[in-house]
């Protein structure tokens, strides 16, 4: 089906809402729902004697299709809880042989979730919580992407955040599950929504984030053999995120930009850099992959300079991710700045674009102060444009001193370094970044005198010895 049947209403069924029969300020029917629910009830009886997988009927699907678009309704969720739905919810869960009846259920529970009172019911439901957990296990896509849905849902709440992270603390097998659909899965929704539950759980409690971590350190011997088929893969929890970054990467800029702050969570704490950088492979897959996304990718010569505008958010998570591993892994191939030239050259085409925002915001301001105030003040008071400014300098920073003469002298060949760049970059540094601009201002005297001479005309304040 291309989208879910309309809910009914007085108007288009058969029989109009008695006086009273509407559920509270709505039009729907507390007859008619409570009849989907007992049909519901009778067909869940029947799957104590059914072994093989059952198809839901046209009439059945249209009817809780109907019930998942009005659980929307704060009205229609609270009647639902009132009648104890999510109770008939669990025990089919708990029993599901219909992979399009477990998707709906659990998408009204979704629904639902997002009214707090029947948030918090839900979530205190010691029972429904661990159904729900194990529904992660599921093959069914659909099932899956409701699943995490609902669990977003409820981690969004601060009310019930703290009840579910306890209860995933307690249930390693959601570990191995989002690691499974990260790894494997070719969904681009059902990703992106997996991405967005562990960047909320990792952002909630460091704790959890650093458990799963050290899951990457486990020794071999630990994990399960493969002797048995009942046995756990070996999951990572570094290229798990690193698969479903590189699915999601050229379909998804949202899930691209979740992706790209977890693994920013991850370097946060120094369990996280080291799951990066201790393995030579997994901090270059790591390097090049987010390497390319900058270069290649985002903020490119031929956009329009408000793109970072666009692209902060990502670009600053990209960035973070890249300077922990340049400052942990200097002497490290991958890091060596003789095949990382252009990422400088990126790092201040980003800069330029946020001072030609400035200058632009500048200017219009002057033509119309009571137009443009608010643009200006958007752009020079933009939170995540400054944290993104503040990473920018800090990586160019650790960059130009580790340039020798040849590579500025294979910067100016490609054009990667030049006059124009160089005033851009020292006047984000500076006065903050002095050392580092001093440094590779001495080193650039000996890759081309004359720019050097002429920034250092541009730049009295800069000590430059002979």
């Amino acid at each position: 089906m291309d989208r879910n049947p309309s809910p009914p209403s007085s108007d288009s069924e058969e029989e109009e809402v008695a006086a009273g029969d509407s559920i509270g300020n709505t039009v729907y029917s507390k007859h008619w729902l409570i009849g989907v629910l007992e049909k519901l009830i009778e067909y869940t009886s029947k799957l104590n004697n059914e072994e093989e997988q059952m198809e839901l009927d046209e009439e059945m699907e249209n009817d809780i299709c109907k019930v998942w678009d009005m659980s929307m309704d704060k009205d229609v969720a609270l009647f639902l809880q009132e009648f104890k739905a999510p109770d008939i919810f669990m025990v089919f869960l708990a029993k599901s042989k219909c992979p399009r009846l477990t998707e709906i259920c659990v998408g009204i529970l979704g629904n639902m979730a997002c009214c707090q009172d029947t948030c918090l019911s839900i979530s205190k439901d010691e029972n429904l919580g661990q159904i729900v957990l194990h529904r992660l296990c599921d093959s069914d896509s659909p099932t899956l992407l409701e699943t995490s849905r609902l669990l977003l849902t409820c981690l969004c709440q601060s009310e019930v955040a703290n009840i579910w992270v306890e209860r995933i603390k307690q249930s390693p097998s959601v570990y191995n599950c989002f690691c499974f659909i990260m790894s494997s899965s070719t969904n681009v929704d059902l990703l992106v929504k997996v991405g967005e539950v562990v960047d909320k759980l990792f952002d909630l409690d460091e704790e959890l984030m650093i458990n799963w971590i050290k899951k990457d350190s486990c020794p071999s011997a630990e994990q399960p053999t493969d002797d048995s088929p009942d046995d756990v893969p070996d999951f990572k929890i570094l290229p798990c995120l690193l698969e479903a970054a590189k699915q999601v990467c050229s379909d998804n800029s949202e899930g691209l930009e979740v992706y790209m702050h977890i693994l920013q969570l991850l370097t946060t704490v120094d369990e996280g850099i080291q799951t990066i950088v201790k393995s030579s492979d997994r901090g270059k897959e790591t390097w090049s992959l987010l390497y390319n996304l900058f270069c290649n990718e985002l903020c490119q010569p031929d956009d329009p300079p408000i793109i970072v505008q666009e692209q902060k958010t990502l670009l600053a998570s990209i960035l973070s991710v890249l300077t922990a591993i340049f400052a942990s892994q200097t002497n490290q191939d991958y890091v060596n700045m003789g095949r990382n030239l252009a990422l400088i050259d990126s790092v201040i085409r980003v800069l330029q674009n946020m001072d030609e925002c400035e200058k632009r915001s500048v200017d219009s301001s002057k033509k119309s102060q009571t137009e443009e105030c608010e643009k200006l003040e958007i752009v020079e008071e933009d939170f995540h444009l400054k944290i993104l400014k503040d990473i920018c300098c800090e990586l160019l920073s650790n960059m130009l001193q580790e340039l020798t003469v040849e590579n500025i002298l294979e910067g100016l060949k490609q054009g990667h370094i030049n006059e124009q760049k160089c005033s851009c970059a020292f006047q984000n540094l500076l006065p903050f970044y002095s050392s580092s601009v001093e440094s590779f201002l001495e080193v650039l005297h000996g890759a081309d005198q004359t720019l050097a001479g002429n920034l250092s005309k541009s730049f009295p304040s800069l000590k430059l010895e002979a």
